[in-house]
């Protein structure tokens, strides 16, 4: 039975992948628990509390024959405040799971990076070969994460290969948290009744692609060898307006609450949607429409739910 380490296996990606791959792998997860996830492993996955940064952590990427590295510092307010605790995370965290992964002998090495590469959009829509121009330490951290990948991929012949999803949302992304998308935010607003909030006129766009699609994209690259050394965008290539979304959201709850719109926030990306060509050519295709999407998400919040 193939061997499978998914780093952050408790957090909003990892978990489902967990939950697929369990079935008919040996899954273990690695994780410092501090993303507070209330997720629980299934019956006969392995976990392991402990820190990308670890020997532990190299040690299990050397022993498994597929590493899924989705484990990062994944917020940008804080990648501000402390760049440097960020780039422990996301640069040295990664490269200590490579070098594991470098010494022993993985068949796969999957990384999950991130659309804030890419900076502000010089174009619609953003292909993989757009200019990668981050505008936070976070979105440097996962570009140099990824050039770390490609470069063990040339220089090591690691079977390594970078996604780069653009907004995920799922009923498993927590609506507490300060950093949790506009998607989440507006659901716990209009659960209480109150307004979803619009920064600026509600005018922007972008890309909000399901995890259970981000997920399915995983699969396909684990058992496609063509991808090898390869970065893809993972999205919907759909462009939805915030002031729609917020709409939607209001709409699905039957709510007549409204929207609040306040000042725009300073250096807000304006526009931003994935080209998905790529993706497609490993036989991606997104399945989980917005509207069904933001559905599952409030169906799962009722009471007795998972």
């Amino acid at each position: 039975m193939e061997k499978i380490l998914i780093t952050g296996g408790l957090g909003q990606i990892g978990s489902y992948l967990v939950d697929m791959l369990h079935l008919n792998s040996q899954v273990t997860v690695l994780d410092n628990m501090s993303s507070g996830s209330s997720y629980v492993v299934p019956e006969g996955v392995r976990l392991v509390k402990e820190d990308i940064l670890s020997p532990i952590a190299r040690n299990l990427a050397s022993d498994h024959d597929v590493v899924i590295h989705t484990a990062a510092q994944i917020s940008v307010v804080r990648s501000m405040q402390e760049p440097v605790f960020d780039a422990q995370n996301n640069v040295f965290g990664t490269l200590n799971l490579l070098e594991g992964a470098r010494l022993g002998d993985v068949r796969k090495f999957i990384y999950i990076s991130s659309a804030a590469v890419y900076g502000n959009p010089r174009y619609l829509p953003i292909d993989e070969e757009h200019p990668q121009d981050p505008m936070s330490p976070y979105g440097a951290s996962k570009l140099c994460g990824e050039k770390y990948c490609t470069m063990y991929h040339r220089a090591y012949g690691l079977p390594a290969v970078c996604i780069r999803p653009f907004n995920i949302y799922s009923p498993r992304q927590d609506p507490s948290n300060p950093y949790s998308g506009v998607i989440s935010k507006f659901i716990s607003r209009v659960s209480q009744n109150l307004p979803p909030i619009i920064f600026g006129d509600g005018s922007q766009t972008r890309d909000f692609v399901s995890a259970h699609d981000v997920v399915n994209m995983i699969s396909l690259l684990m058992g496609d060898e063509r991808s090898e050394g390869k970065v893809f965008n993972i999205g919907t290539g759909i462009s939805t307006r915030i002031d729609e979304l917020a709409g939607m959201v209001v709409d699905a709850f039957g709510s007549d609450t409204g929207i609040e719109f306040r000042d725009p926030v300073q250096g807000d990306i304006k526009d931003s949607y994935s080209d998905i060509s790529r993706a497609k050519q490993v036989g991606y295709s997104p399945k989980v429409n917005l509207r069904s999407g933001l559905l599952e998400i409030i169906e799962a919040q009722k009471p007795g739910q998972v």
